[in-house]
This record gives C-alpha cells, structure tokens and sequence, in this order.
C-alpha cells in the first residue's frame, strides 16, 4: 500500500526539440491538475505528445518552459516513488517473469521473499500466474506489458503512470486484464494516470478523462466520468458510456482527427 498519494500541478508545461527554424513544439502548453489518489486518463491519437507528457511527469524529460510539481515540489528523475510502465516493457530477456518483477525490488533493496510473495499476487490479480517462470521470448506482447506492470508496481508506488499498458490484447485478454487491474487498484488506492488512445478504456478505467489535442498536445477538454465501480467492460456499449464516447469523438472532430 502507498503511503501517501501524490497530488500532481501541472503549469504551463511545454516541450520542443531543435534548434531555431527547425524548433518543433511536441506538447503544450500543458495545465493540469491530478488530485491525489485520482485515476486519470489521458487520451489522445497518435504522436499527439502522449508519451512525451508521461515522461515529464516521471522527470525523465524536463519542460522547455513550465513547471511540474508533485506534492508541492518540482519533478525529479531519480527518487520519486513511482511505477512506469512504458510502451516498451524492456523486460531482460534472461530472467523469467518473476525474477523481471522482482528486478525493480532487488534494485531498491526489498526484502526479496516478501516481494516474491506479493509478486505471485499480482500476477493472479492479473491472471498471469501460469506465466511465472516464462521468459520473455515466450509472452505475447499483451502479456509482457503485464509483466512489465506487475514490476511497476511490485514496490507499492503513490504514484502509476502507464503508457497504453493493455495495447495489443485481444478482446477477451482485455477485459480480462481490466477487471483484475480496476480491483487491484481499488486495493492500492495509488494516484495514477493512464495514457491511452482507446477512449472506452479511458473511461472505464478513470474518475476524469483528460482529452488531448494532436501535436502539439494541448488539453481539450477534462471530463469527469460518474460511473459507480468497479465497472464492467462488458457494460462498454451502454448510453452514458456512449454518450462520453461521443463528447470525445465530438473535441477529436473539431480538431480533424476524425472525419
């Protein structure tokens, strides 16, 4: 369990690469509130910045202008209690699944059979226990973001943040994974966000859903979704799900990502 949750400000917070006529704007500007112990989902298309701004949050890339505090103070690469899931789980192809998971606890010099054990729980939260002893060249693509998930979260971060972790899966793979993760985090009570450019996942899964412009990412909209939990993916065609799903396609409309 985290034992505080982090509340995130984001401030006019922007990001560019290059140098005079060849300067290129890939997020902002950027202002932003995640509440502490919040799920937030930020959904945009592709290249709108989505991972750029998952990673000035984790302080891995630092704003061209703005500001990102957490808990009052600005973002750092090293020392923050997070888990990150990337796009590219970059699990060691030598070690099996569990002794993936159990990497990041070795490297913050946790007890390792107490790891081992909460491991083992969150692979069957995820319904991942037959993958145990797997290696990486064995899982799907869907199940090695898993992997890479439980090893997120194998420390008890206050804060998750994840980039399209359930991308690649199936349908049923996916419904499946969404429900054990939405109990899991209903456990945790941990602040996170999700970056994502599924919207019924966005909102299955979030309190608010953050809707992001194309390039150069810009907030839209955010839209608070009023769904009891844990909620249902098999639910995701009812008219209040439709209904958010269209307020969405509606801002995606306005700025031509969709016809």
């Amino acid at each position: 369990m985290p034992t505080q949750t982090f509340q995130i400000q984001i401030e006019n917070a922007q990001y560019a690469k290059g140098v005079g006529q060849e300067l290129q704007m890939l997020v902002g500007p950027i202002h932003l509130k995640i509440e502490g112990g919040e799920f937030l989902s930020i959904v945009g298309p592709a290249a709108s910045g989505k991972t750029t701004l998952l990673k000035m949050i984790a302080g891995i890339l630092q704003p061209t202008s703005g500001e990102i505090r957490i808990c009052g103070v600005d973002t750092q690469p090293h020392g923050r209690n997070f888990g990150l899931v990337l796009e590219d789980p970059a699990l060691l192809p030598w070690r099996s699944s569990m002794q993936n998971i159990l990497l990041q606890a070795e490297m913050r010099g946790l007890g390792l059979e107490e790891s081992r054990n909460r491991a083992r729980r969150l692979l069957a939260w995820l319904g991942l226990s037959r993958y145990e002893q797997s290696k990486p060249h064995e899982l799907s693509p869907g199940t090695a973001r898993a992997i890479s998930l439980c090893r997120a979260l194998i420390h008890g971060p206050s804060l998750l943040l994840m980039d399209e972790p359930f991308r690649t899966l199936d349908p049923l793979a996916l419904e499946q994974r969404m429900d054990g993760f939405q109990r899991l985090w209903a456990e945790t009570g941990n602040t996170a966000a999700l970056f994502t450019r599924n919207m019924q996942e966005a909102i299955l899964l979030a309190d608010r859903v953050a809707v992001l412009s194309p390039r150069p990412g810009r907030i839209l909209e955010c839209i608070a979704i009023d769904l009891p939990r844990p909620r249902r993916f098999d639910k995701a065609t009812t008219p209040v799900i439709a209904e958010y799903c269209c307020r969405i396609r509606t801002l995606f409309r306005a700025q031509g990502v969709l016809p």
